[in-house]
């Protein structure tokens, strides 16, 4: 069996955005080998191979060499028309790290349960699913998380602080399950 026609396919895709990615790769790895000797040691005595710094330093060699072959053959094909737009697809998915960022931050002002309500149905209409059962599902789903990590799994996750303003009796509940 001749692995011919993969490869022609595979070399006749497109290829938008392969010259940024790397470079960054390229560049990332740089990086990583040139902070080699302050994040690992060589001791005097011992094997090669058994040297604490070898084997990091095999494989950022093997990163950083493979990387330079990879840019080198992005220079060297064709150009196309929409190169930056498939950068900017790649950045649109940080938002979502974004989201992230916010809910870690908003579980301890207003809770677990509140922010993952707020937080899953944001994102659910962010994604254009505003249809109102897909809502009442997200949010059946995100209290049936909460209760099964806070509850039945005893996942220990910070209390909001807005649990503070509840009625005693209300409050301990929350503390404990939401």
């Amino acid at each position: 069996m001749s692995t011919r026609p993969i490869l022609t396919a595979l070399s006749r895709q497109r290829r938008r955005g392969d010259l940024v990615f790397a470079i960054v790769f390229l560049a990332f790895s740089l990086f990583l080998l040139a902070n080699l000797g302050s994040q690992t040691v060589w001791k005097s005595s011992g094997k090669l191979v058994a040297q604490p710094r070898f084997w990091p330093a095999v494989s950022l060699g093997g990163m950083t060499l493979f990387a330079l072959l990879h840019v080198l053959g992005s220079v060297s094909s064709p150009r196309e028309q929409g190169r930056w737009r498939e950068v900017l697809r790649w950045l649109r998915s940080l938002e979502f790290a974004g989201w992230f960022i916010a809910y870690a931050a908003l579980v301890p002002i207003i809770g677990y349960l509140p922010s993952t309500l707020l937080v899953s149905v944001l994102l659910v209409l962010r994604c254009g699913y505003g249809d109102g059962r897909l809502i009442l599902t997200t949010v059946g789903l995100g209290f049936a998380i909460v209760v099964i990590f806070r509850g039945v799994l005893q996942v220990k996750l910070p209390a909001g602080a807005i649990y503070d303003y509840l009625p005693d009796g209300i409050r301990q509940v929350f503390f404990i399950y939401f």
